[in-house]
């Protein structure tokens, strides 16, 4: 297997014109299904889903935050509950932080 370093300049640096067109043509092509990767049913597709939901690492719960919390998280776009979940993850191991807040 071949490994490629790569610094994060490399990864946010605009695409190339060569690459787009590669893009761009990959879009073009028609999907092959084989034996391999046959092309699923919606039924076969909704497992996946089901699966998926049975395995979270994390389990979903239900809290309440201020309006302007919800606010201030959602000006960092999609996937600002991840960002919630992080930010309780730090503040939740810090005990000077819990003293003040309890």
């Amino acid at each position: 297997m071949n490994m490629a370093k790569m610094s994060y300049n490399d990864i946010a640096a605009p695409l190339t014109p060569e690459e787009i067109a590669e893009l761009e043509a990959a879009e073009a092509r028609e999907i092959v299904y084989d034996a391999d990767s046959p092309r699923l049913t919606p039924e076969q597709l909704m497992e996946f889903k089901r699966v998926n939901r049975e395995n979270r690492n994390k389990p979903t719960v239900s809290l309440r935050v201020s309006p302007e919390t919800l606010r201030k998280a959602k000006q960092y776009g999609k996937g600002y509950t991840s960002l919630l979940s992080r930010l309780l993850d730090a503040a939740i191991d810090d005990e000077d932080l819990i003293r003040r807040c309890i």
